[in-house]
């Protein structure tokens, strides 16, 4: 497997230098953009593996870059911002980001995010022979191959982030149980990972946004506990 390639999209040379330097050290390749215009224009031509992006940019700022992104492209985004408010968070990741770090953020915290969503997004270990009958997961119309990461509805592909993709196959994992937001966002993540429940009910609307396009309603809500799939 070749090392990651990321992208670091940020105004500030200075914070752009020390996320640089941070992921460098932990064995990534990097590139820099010093404006939403430039980050959007290296993104959108591919090669990398992981987007960080600043909300906060002249010329583009990051969420209009990340609209914009998603319309062509499922790269992995880990948000940046200097404000630590919930509003930047939950419109961040209703837009399609995969994660969230406020500044002034641990260089260890960044690298940490951006490995676990690398992981999300298909920096997986080879299944064992014991494993393969199991690497898709069915319910009713709903289907997702998890060696290729790629989810769909009766024949009809719905493009899903990583984060999305790890909350739908922990739903499959176990149809009829009902899981809480924790238990949710720890089966997606894949270890201990504290989010708010309105970030997680923020990927979950997007989810079900995804699965209503295609006629799929498939989630359903227990009030007061969490969420389940519906019984076929």
């Amino acid at each position: 497997m070749g090392t990651a390639k990321i992208l670091i999209v940020d105004d500030d040379p200075h914070i752009r230098e020390v996320v640089r330097f941070a992921l460098e050290q932990a064995g990534f390749g990097t590139s820099e953009a010093k404006d939403g215009a430039d980050g959007l224009q290296q993104a959108s031509s591919g090669g990398f593996d992981l987007v960080v992006l600043d909300i906060m940019m002249p010329e583009m700022d990051g969420t209009e870059v990340c609209r914009r992104l998603r319309q062509k492209s499922n790269v992995p985004i880990v948000f940046m911002s200097s404000r630590d408010d919930e509003i930047d968070r939950i419109l961040g990741l209703e837009l399609g980001g995969d994660d969230y770090v406020a500044k002034p953020f641990s260089p260890r915290e960044l690298v940490a995010r951006v490995k676990a969503v690398l992981r999300r997004s298909g920096e997986r270990k080879a299944p064992d022979a014991a494993k393969e009958a199991t690497r898709t997961l069915k319910h009713g119309g709903l289907e997702l191959d998890l060696d290729r990461y790629e989810a769909r509805f009766k024949g009809k592909t719905i493009v899903l982030t990583a984060t999305e993709f790890g909350i739908v196959r922990t739903l499959l994992g176990y149809p009829g149980k009902v899981f809480s937001r924790s238990e949710l966002i720890d089966g997606a993540h894949g270890e201990e990972h504290f989010v708010s429940d309105r970030t997680v009910d923020s990927h979950m609307r997007r989810v079900r946004q995804k699965l209503g396009s295609i006629g799929a309603d498939v989630i359903e809500t227990i009030h007061g506990i969490g969420y389940k799939l519906r019984d076929e």
